[in-house]
């Protein structure tokens, strides 16, 4: 008795393909639920509340916390450096515009210093980052 079948060939190995999707959707949900989405800042500021459109132009950030002290790309810098710093970051580029995150609560004299240095540093555009009205 010949209990071989007539088909000579034999069967190809099959991949199961549902354990690495359970895999790959573990991981994706332990990435989604470790990762963060805020934007951390070295200072804390409360902004002041106004109507305003979004900018699509270039920018670089000064943020002005309540005591006075200035931030720019997340490093804390003096007045006497914010003319220099401001002259590095926009490293030759002419339409771009500074964006001063001032809270509420700052001196009148940080925000003017902060403007004076954006006009020796060359910048000719500066706008105001407020809250939307609620």
């Amino acid at each position: 008795m010949n209990f071989r079948s007539s088909d000579s060939g034999q069967d190809a190995p099959d991949i199961n393909l549902i354990p690495l999707i359970d895999v790959l959707l573990v991981m994706l949900i332990f990435l989604a639920a470790t990762t963060t989405f805020t934007r951390d800042r070295q200072l804390k500021i409360s902004l002041p509340q106004a109507s305003a459109e979004q900018m699509t132009v270039p920018t670089v950030e000064l943020s002005i916390s309540q005591d006075g002290r200035f931030a720019l790309a997340g490093l804390i810098i003096s007045t006497q450096d914010l003319v220099t710093t401001l002259k590095t970051q926009l490293s030759g580029q002419t339409d771009t515009v500074l964006l001063i995150r001032a809270d509420a609560m700052s001196p009148h004299q940080a925000v003017v210093h902060a403007m004076q240095a954006a006009r020796d540093a060359g910048i000719g555009k500066v706008h105001f980052a407020t809250q939307a009205l609620q």
